[in-house]
C-alpha cells in the first residue's frame, strides 16, 4: 500500500526539518572555524604584542576557552535538537501509516462483503432462471396437448353436429336460425315483463311524486283565467271620417302606412277602420295614432308624423316600463336595458289569444314554486321562466325557432349558462342538461294548458284529433282507436289473436314514442291498449 498525502507531507516536512538542522550545525561550524580564525588572528597579535603578553595572555586563554565551551554546546544543542525533531517526525509518520492501513483493511473488509453479496444474488438468479426455464418447459408441454385435446374436441364437435343433423333433418344454418329465434322470443318475453314491472313501479312512483309537486304549484297559484283576444280595429264616430283618413288622392293613408309600417283597411265595415300588420308593436302604434288623429281632426301628413313618432316614442317607453314591471312582479333583480324591452315587447304578442308577456309571468311563477318543492333554486328558476318566450319578441326578424333564439340572446346579454340551457331546451328543440330546462318545460305546460289559458279553433281541434286517431291506426294489430277526452287519451283495440299481452305493452310504448317524435301537443297523451278475447255461443 502506497503512503496518502499528509503521510508524505509529513515525512517532506521532516526531512525540511532534517535539512535545516544540518545548516544549522554547518553554520554552527563555520562560526566555530570563524571564532577559531579570531583566535588564531588574536594569538598572533598576542605574538607580536609579547611583551604585553601578561595580562592580555591570560584574557585570551579565557576567551578562547569560553569560546570551545560556547561552540561545544550549541553543537551539542544543535545535534540535540534534530535528534528530538526527527523523533517526532518520525512518529508522526508512523502514525499516518497506521491510519492509512487500517483504512485500507476497512475498504478490503467491504469489497469482501460487496464480493460475497454479488456472488450470492448471482446465484438466486441462476436458480430463478432454471426455474424459469423449466416452467417454460411445462407451459410448452402443457400448450401442446392443450392443442390436442382441442383438435379431438373439435372433431367430436363435428361429429356430434353431423349426427345431429342426420337425426333432426336440418342443416346447421336451419338450426342456428331456430335456436336464435327461439332465444329471441324468450328474451323479448322477459324483456316485456321486465320493462312492463319497472315501468309500472317508476310510473307509480314518478306519478305520486308529480303529481303531488304539480298540485301544490297549481294551488299556490292562482291565475285569471281569462280570454283576451287582440284586435285592429279602430272606431270612428261617423263614416264621413273616413275619407278624411284617405285624404286627397290618398295621401294622407300613403303617408300613414309609410310612417307606421301598416295597412290601413278601409271597407264597407260601418264605422270602423282596420289596421294589419304583422309586427305587433308597429299595429299597436298605428292604432293609438289613428285614435289620437281621430280624437284631435287635423289629419294631413306632418301631423300623422308627427302624432306616429310621438307614440312611438311613448310606446318604446312603455314597452321598457312594462319589461320592468314584469320583473319586479316577479321578484327578481333588474335585468339589462336591452333585455328588459324585448320583454316588455311581448305584452303586444299573443298565442292562442294568451298574452306572453302575463304566460310569462305566470311560468316563472310556476317554475319558482316547482324549484321550491324541488330544493332547487328559485331565483334562477324565476328568471329562466320569465325569459323562457323571449325569443318571440324578435323570432319574426330572423331565422329559427323561439327557444333558440331566446337563448343565443340570452347567451350575448351574458345570462348563465344553465338559464340558456333551460330557454333553449323547453320545447325540446335541443336536448336537455339539467332539471331546471325540466321544471321551465313543466311551467310552461301548466300555463298554456289551463282551463281558459288559451283558444282553439274547432278546425285545428278536429285535425288535431284525426291526426292522433291515424298515427296509432298506423301500426299492425291495431283494430280501431278513438281519441278522447279532448285529444287527452286515445285507446286503441287491437286483435287478440295477433298481439298477446307482453305485444300489447309494446304496442303501447311504441305508439306513444311515435306521437312524441311526430305530433305537436299541449300537455301529454295517455295511450291505452285494449285487448279482449269474446266467445259467442248459441243455444238452440
Amino acid at each position: 500500500m502506497y503512503p496518502d498525502a499528509d503521510a508524505l507531507d509529513c515525512l517532506q516536512a521532516a526531512l525540511g526539518l532534517k535539512m535545516n538542522l544540518l545548516a544549522s550545525i554547518e553554520w554552527a561550524q563555520v562560526g566555530l572555524s570563524l571564532v577559531l580564525g579570531a583566535v588564531a588572528g588574536f594569538s598572533l597579535w598576542s605574538l607580536r604584542d609579547r611583551r604585553n603578553a601578561g595580562t592580555r595572555e591570560r584574557e585570551r586563554q579565557t576567551l578562547l576557552d569560553t569560546a570551545r565551551r560556547e561552540a561545544a554546546g550549541v553543537v551539542h544543542e544543535a545535534r540535540i535538537a534534530a535528534g528530538e525533531e526527527a523523533l517526532r517526525v518520525r512518529r508522526q509518520t508512523e502514525e499516518g501509516f497506521q491510519a492509512q492501513r487500517r483504512e485500507s483493511e476497512a475498504t478490503h473488509q467491504r469489497l469482501a462483503q460487496r464480493e460475497c453479496l454479488v456472488n450470492h444474488q448471482l446465484e438466486i438468479l441462476g436458480e430463478r432462471e432454471r426455474s424459469l426455464r423449466d416452467q417454460q418447459q411445462q407451459v410448452d408441454a402443457d400448450r401442446r396437448t392443450a392443442e390436442a385435446t382441442q383438435a379431438e374436441l373439435e372433431a367430436l364437435v363435428r361429429q356430434r353436429r353431423k349426427e345431429l343433423e342426420r337425426l333432426a333433418h336440418l342443416s346447421e344454418a336451419e338450426a342456428r336460425a331456430l335456436l336464435l329465434r327461439e332465444v329471441e322470443e324468450d328474451i323479448q318475453k322477459d324483456a316485456s315483463d321486465l320493462s312492463r314491472h319497472v315501468m309500472e313501479a317508476a310510473r307509480a312512483r314518478a306519478e305520486e311524486q308529480a303529481r303531488r309537486i304539480i298540485a301544490v304549484a297549481i294551488q299556490r297559484y292562482a291565475g285569471e283565467h281569462t280570454f283576451e283576444t287582440t284586435t285592429a280595429t279602430v272606431s270612428l264616430n261617423g263614416d264621413d271620417l273616413k275619407g278624411r283618413i284617405i285624404g286627397r288622392e290618398g295621401r294622407n293613408i300613403r303617408a300613414f302606412e309609410a310612417a307606421t309600417g301598416v295597412t290601413v283597411l278601409i271597407d264597407d265595415t260601418p264605422n270602423a277602420v282596420v289596421l294589419s300588420g304583422f309586427d305587433p308593436v308597429r299595429r299597436e302604434v298605428a292604432r293609438q295614432a289613428m285614435e289620437r288623429l281621430i280624437a284631435d281632426g287635423r289629419i294631413h301628413p306632418t301631423r300623422i308624423e308627427e302624432i306616429v313618432a310621438k307614440v312611438a316614442q311613448e310606446t318604446q317607453e312603455t314597452i321598457l316600463r312594462s319589461g320592468e314591471e314584469a320583473v319586479f312582479h316577479v321578484g327578481l333583480p333588474p335585468l339589462p336595458p336591452d333585455v328588459a324591452r324585448l320583454l316588455g315587447s311581448l305584452r303586444f304578442r299573443y298565442s292562442f289569444s294568451q298574452n306572453i308577456l302575463d304566460h310569462s309571468i305566470e311560468v316563472a311563477q310556476l317554475a319558482g314554486m316547482l324549484a321550491a318543492e324541488l330544493g332547487l333554486d328559485v331565483a334562477t328558476a324565476k328568471r329562466a321562466g320569465l325569459l323562457h318566450d323571449i325569443g318571440k319578441a324578435i323570432n319574426h326578424e330572423v331565422e329559427g325557432c323561439h327557444a333558440q333564439i331566446g337563448a343565443d340572446l340570452l347567451r350575448r346579454h351574458g345570462e348563465s349558462e344553465e338559464i340558456v340551457g333551460a330557454v333553449a331546451t323547453h320545447h325540446d328543440a335541443a336536448p336537455s342538461n339539467g332539471v331546471l330546462g325540466v321544471v321551465v318545460s313543466a311551467a310552461d305546460a301548466i300555463s298554456a294548458s289551463r282551463p281558459g289559458a288559451r283558444s282553439e279553433s274547432m278546425a285545428t281541434y278536429l285535425k288535431r284529433l284525426e291526426a292522433l286517431e291515424h298515427l296509432a291506426q298506423s301500426f299492425q294489430g291495431v283494430e280501431r282507436c278513438y281519441a278522447v277526452q279532448a285529444g287527452r287519451e286515445v285507446r286503441v283495440f287491437v286483435h287478440p289473436e295477433t298481439i298477446d299481452d307482453h305485444q300489447a305493452a309494446l304496442l303501447a310504448r311504441g305508439i306513444a314514442r311515435k306521437i312524441e317524435s311526430e305530433l305537436q301537443y299541449p300537455g301529454q297523451i295517455r295511450v291505452t291498449v285494449l285487448r279482449e278475447t269474446r266467445c259467442v255461443e248459441f243455444a238452440k
